[in-house]
């Protein structure tokens, strides 16, 4: 039996059908405050851009909004796209939000743009070297962290000498080499590209350096969850995001559908190989086998820490899955 592991809270504040980012963004406070009745432990909020279904493109203002109705559950980013964004303005945003709310905001950094090329160029006007330059734009953000030194011209203001924990997130062995290197926790995004998983948790525990922030390595991996009374009504529940993941895929994202019965019997075979093959990492149904699903990836991967995402078209079915999660994560640390 596998040592229990925390859960956490990733959020790409879903817009569904029929609704707007308005009442995405007064739902994802609601799951919010529902994740820290239940004893999650943190709550992240992803960074998207120019997507119809995804209401939490400005990152930042979503993660205020959420810690300021919350009082204890930590608060941050998966993650700040860092190629979108200048390092100097985002210590600065996380140095308000430290100030706003001290001990609880942490930042997550990625190095995709979390959009197309087209929308890339909008948000930052030139794509030249940003992704190359990933690297070295984490290390000067994490230097507007430390406290300022005489003669530094210039400063985050708020956020020197502040405690931000900044994240790598990554899909491959790029993040996970570079989160070694500089000995901070990683957060692998198994969720939607679990392909390289194995690899990169191997990569990243070999060549971890100790670091100020970490002594040892801490691996965090997504896990989609779709948790509801019966097997049945947990796989209806996941058709909602086989549908985005497929209509992404076509070309045609728009916001999260409606679930339907029984979605996989219409697909084409290389339709259903390619959605079993990015949601591999998912555990549906009853809460038997949602507990029987976490317990299995924990064995298996080893994770001192699960990020559960539940991309679910209803809201209170949304939370009822939440609730049945942390219940099986409950069942498994007595037993273990």
């Amino acid at each position: 039996m596998p040592v229990m592991v925390p859960l956490s809270v990733l959020d790409l504040s879903p817009i569904v059908e029929g609704s707007d980012a308005a009442r995405s963004l007064r739902n994802t406070l609601d799951l919010a405050r529902q994740a820290e009745r239940l004893g999650y432990r943190r709550y992240w909020l992803a960074e998207h851009h120019n997507m119809a279904g995804v209401a939490s493109a400005a990152t930042s203002v979503v993660i205020g909004y959420v810690a300021g109705g919350t009082s204890t559950i930590r608060v941050g980013a998966g993650g700040i796209m860092l190629p979108n964004h200048a390092p100097l303005v985002i210590a600065e945003q996380f140095g308000t939000l430290e100030s706003l709310y001290p001990g609880r905001i942490e930042l997550g950094l990625g190095r995709a743009p979390g959009t197309d090329s087209v929308t890339s160029h909008a948000l930052r006007r030139t794509l030249a070297g940003d992704v190359d330059s990933f690297p070295q734009d984490v290390v000067e953000l994490m230097n507007y962290f430390r406290p300022a030194e005489p003669g530094q011209r210039v400063r985050a203001v708020p956020g020197a000498g502040l405690n931000v924990p900044i994240w790598i997130l990554g899909s491959s062995l790029f993040g996970a080499q570079l989160a070694a290197a500089l000995g901070l926790p990683y957060a692998f995004a198994s969720h939607f590209a679990p392909g390289h998983m194995m690899q990169a948790i191997d990569v990243y525990r070999s060549r971890f350096r100790p670091s100020e922030q970490l002594e040892r390595p801490y691996v965090m991996l997504g896990l989609n969850v779709f948790a509801a009374d019966t097997d049945e009504e947990g796989r209806r529940l996941m058709s909602s995001v086989q549908q985005a993941f497929l209509n992404l895929r076509r070309g045609q994202p728009g916001p999260l559908q409606p679930p339907v019965d029984n979605f996989e019997q219409g697909l084409h075979p290389m339709e259903r190989a390619g959605l079993e093959q990015a949601l591999s990492c998912s555990v549906v149904g009853s809460p038997e086998s949602v507990l029987r699903g976490m317990r299995d990836f924990i064995a298996r991967t080893g994770a001192d820490e699960l990020m559960v995402t539940s991309q679910i078209f209803d809201h209170a079915a949304r939370v009822h899955s939440y609730e049945l999660a942390a219940e099986a994560r409950d069942v498994l640390a007595r037993a273990s």
